[in-house]
């Protein structure tokens, strides 16, 4: 079974919102538990470059699974990713962009 690489993108103009939620990804793979176990391989957020091609997408996250069950996991149950939309969502233009594939 391949891993799933996740990528997120939202469009948030405050740049300390940003800032924050770049901190906020960049513990997932620590606080982010499944079983008692940290379950994320890999979870990263950056600013894209201010291109008219970005869309206005302003904030790009990067999360790794080692499954599409793992993802779900972390879509239905996982409390630091509550956290992190319950930070985030309030404070986004619409709703963010969603796509995943095989490593």
């Amino acid at each position: 079974m391949s891993k799933i690489v996740r990528m997120t993108l939202f469009k948030i103009s405050d740049n300390s919102v940003i800032k924050e939620a770049i901190q906020k990804y960049s513990s997932l793979t620590l606080n982010a538990v499944k079983d008692g176990k940290p379950y994320i391989q890999q979870a990263t957020a950056h600013q894209p470059y201010d291109d008219p091609r970005s869309q206005g997408y302003t904030l790009v996250a990067r999360t790794v699974f080692n499954s599409k069950v793992d993802m779900d996991y972390y879509d239905n149950e996982c409390e630091a990713h509550a956290a992190i939309k319950s930070f985030i969502k309030p404070k986004v233009g619409g709703p963010p962009l969603v796509v995943y594939m095989d490593a």
